[in-house]
């Protein structure tokens, strides 16, 4: 019998919205916490796994390790057409989810590897301030980019929540946080409040990634 999926991850990271899919497809999966930003020693254990020390990581049945979310979300959805968490290949919403999803991981996700330690890029210790908060000013003009040419239905591709709905779901939780999404980019607030109640996740966001007093700051 094959292993279930392991999911290296921690909480409120990008691992979320593969925990997401993962239980929405009923996959069988455990999540292994992994959280580097916890210290050196933490880091070091992580790097056996993926060099580069960041999570998520998912470790397949078949034994092949993936990372990068957008690329595990993608690909889950795909290897499991039937949970319907993304547009097949000759659907007409196909191009804008590869697009979108790819826009938020380059374009957003990218950017909180300087957010979450500013002295990666700039060297002058009084200058991080500065840099981190343009940082998430271009978080935010990217939400607003992205709010401005997409034109969600029910869900931000239609009327079926996809793998982007919990990718964004997740991410636009980040700073500089839910309010500042929602007054950026207001079309894409009520899809993503929709994932937020959504029954079948409310396990999973209550462990992973509570919404706690102020969550949206």
């Amino acid at each position: 019998m094959a292993e279930p999926f392991v999911v290296y991850g921690a909480s409120g990271s990008g691992s979320v919205p593969i925990e997401a899919a993962l239980s929405l497809l009923e996959l069988p999966h455990r999540v292994v916490d992994f959280a580097p930003w916890d210290g050196q020693e933490a880091a070091d254990k992580l790097a056996r796994i993926n060099p580069l020390r960041q999570v998520p990581a998912l470790a397949l049945p078949m034994g092949e390790l993936m990372t990068e979310s957008a690329a595990i979300l993608i690909w889950l959805a795909d290897a499991h057409p039937d949970g319907r968490l993304a547009p097949g290949l000759t659907d007409p919403a196909r191009p804008a989810f590869l697009r979108w999803m790819t826009f938020v991981s380059a374009a957003i996700y990218a950017l909180y590897w300087i957010a979450d330690d500013p002295s990666r890029v700039v060297e002058r210790e009084e200058d991080r301030a500065a840099a981190k908060a343009r940082v998430f000013e271009r978080i935010a003009h990217c939400w607003q980019r992205m709010g401005t040419e997409l034109r969600p239905g029910k869900y931000l591709l239609g009327e079926e929540l996809s793998v982007l709905d919990l990718y964004v779901a997740t991410a636009s939780r980040w700073s500089p946080g839910r309010r500042r999404f929602y007054e950026v980019a207001p079309s894409l607030a009520e899809p993503i409040r929709r994932v937020d109640t959504d029954p079948r996740l409310a396990t999973l966001w209550a462990e992973r990634f509570p919404f706690t007093e102020g969550w949206e700051r």
